[in-house]
């Protein structure tokens, strides 16, 4: 069932300003360590503290751990969702945001933001079906929006039973499971069903939209906790929860026709098809549904988005110095959680075209 959009909208306000509280509260408690100077730039300056979306959170997790034990610093992330992500970063509450959910090129600059990828990822349709093992049911985009439409309400329709023969499938009645709050991992699903299944799903693409059916889950954990609980059920999550979760995943049928299972090695498939270079500078791109007998479908790239001009040098930097390490040191943790990690060439035209535009007093912030 559908909530009228000021709920939703109430709801995410409320989650955002819950998880900043808590962000504000555990920086606090962390500045007795840091200088008592009068210079902003030497408080916390080893530390960097964003926002964001929940689908990159397992990685950076992962990868603020690691550097903390280098001691070259600490990042402290909050997974709150793209939408929120964006909306710290604007306002000037967290050094940096995430979101899976790009901006164009007029709202970075009215925002005066920039933004460059992190990483590259799955968003992966997950199910509770009794009687169904992981990778077993196979779907299509066209089945997938109808689906999510609530024109598609049970297991045993002709048009899933089709795409699975020899598969027992149960009558049982499709519980469907969507994102609650301002997510990008929404965008990469709706963006997928868009292009996919132009014909079928006219629900838009965004980080939100206005439901057909289902019930909503808050982050990508939420969703994954709904689908496990709820029998019968259809989910999407970033495809490292499913795996930390012991989910059942589908397999998709891709852009050539060719039915493939989530992997690291389907969702390089679609990374190797984006030309960054070319997207510059807003390195706005969107890896849905691109061609190659071996692409997961639902591939997106996962983004970082700082202000143009900072106003603490020491906090920018921070900042900057944890991405630069793990974009040099994170590949064997991004590919052991199933992320693609950000090429060497690619890496190298964030720091010299992107970075360069991140500065304090109109002196960059980088020096490489």
């Amino acid at each position: 069932m559908k909530k009228p959009a000021s709920s939703w909208r109430l709801l995410l306000v409320a989650a955002v300003a819950l998880a900043l509280i808590a962000m504000a509260l555990g920086v606090a408690a962390c500045g007795g360590s840091g200088s008592s100077g009068g210079s902003t730039s030497s408080s916390m300056a080893d530390t960097a503290v964003g926002a964001g979306a929940t689908f990159p959170y397992p990685l950076y997790s992962k990868w603020g751990s690691d550097y903390a034990a280098t001691g070259a610093g600490k990042i402290n992330y909050q997974g709150i969702g793209s939408g929120g992500g964006i909306s710290a970063v604007t306002n000037g509450t967290v050094d940096f945001g995430g979101s899976d959910a790009p901006l164009s090129a007029d709202d970075l600059s009215t925002a005066g933001l920039v933004q460059w990828p992190q990483c590259v990822g799955g968003v992966v349709p997950v199910v509770n079906i009794s009687g169904i093992t992981d990778g077993q049911l196979k779907l299509n985009a066209d089945v997938l929006a109808k689906i999510y439409n609530g024109q598609i309400t049970t297991w045993n329709d002709a048009a899933i039973t089709a795409l699975n023969p020899g598969v027992n499938l149960p009558s049982t009645k499709i519980s469907v499971v969507h994102r609650s709050d301002s997510s990008g991992t929404t965008w990469i699903f709706t963006n997928y069903l868009q292009a996919a299944a132009p014909g079928v799903w006219k629900a838009g693409a965004d980080k939100t939209v206005s439901w057909p059916v289902g019930v909503g889950g808050k982050g990508n954990d939420g969703v994954a906790a709904s689908v496990k609980q709820l029998s019968g059920s259809i989910g999407y999550v970033e495809y490292a929860y499913a795996k930390q979760s012991s989910m059942v995943t589908v397999q998709m049928q891709n852009k050539d026709g060719v039915y493939v299972k989530p992997s690291l090695e389907t969702f390089a498939s679609a990374a190797s098809q984006a030309d960054w270079k070319g997207s510059l500078p807003s390195m706005y791109l969107v890896l849905v549904n691109q061609p190659g007998k071996d692409t997961w479908p639902i591939t997106g790239a996962s983004f970082i988005l700082m202000q143009k001009n900072q106003g603490d040098a020491g906090r920018a930097q921070a900042a900057l110095a944890f991405f630069d390490w793990a974009f040099k040191n994170g590949a064997t943790s991004a590919q052991s959680l199933d992320y693609v990690p950000i090429p060497k060439s690619v890496y190298s035209l964030i720091q010299k075209d992107v970075w360069k535009d991140i500065t304090v007093s109109g002196t960059p912030v980088w020096q490489q």
